[in-house]
């Protein structure tokens, strides 16, 4: 028998819960200076308690092929992905109207 999720009641393999919370976001893509003037793609709007944080950086670092961590409910990216960030957040499911690049 399969785990059941809390959430929605559903078992795992069928869960909806995050493709329900990917609808709801509101994302905000920008780009910071950091030490010595490296740039650094900034991911924020992003709900932990619905999209597991450590999975998308994963997915964005391979995708990407640069490094990246997760401070707190933002996705930092090494690098200036800009221009690519909204077409690859697209690809994994959320809704354009709702990713803002700044």
């Amino acid at each position: 028998m399969s785990d059941i999720c809390l959430t929605c009641g559903l078992p795992k393999d069928l869960c909806v819960c995050e493709t329900i919370g990917k609808e709801g976001q509101k994302i905000e893509v920008r780009l910071e200076k950091r030490k010595f003037g490296k740039p650094a793609t900034v991911i924020d709007g992003l709900d932990p308690k619905t999209i597991d944080l450590k999975e998308l950086t994963k997915k964005l670092k391979s995708k990407l092929a640069c490094g990246g961590v997760v401070r707190g409910n933002t996705v930092e990216m090494q690098g200036n992905h800009k221009t690519r960030m909204k077409d690859i957040l697209i690809g994994f499911g959320f809704p354009a109207d709702s990713i803002v690049v700044r």
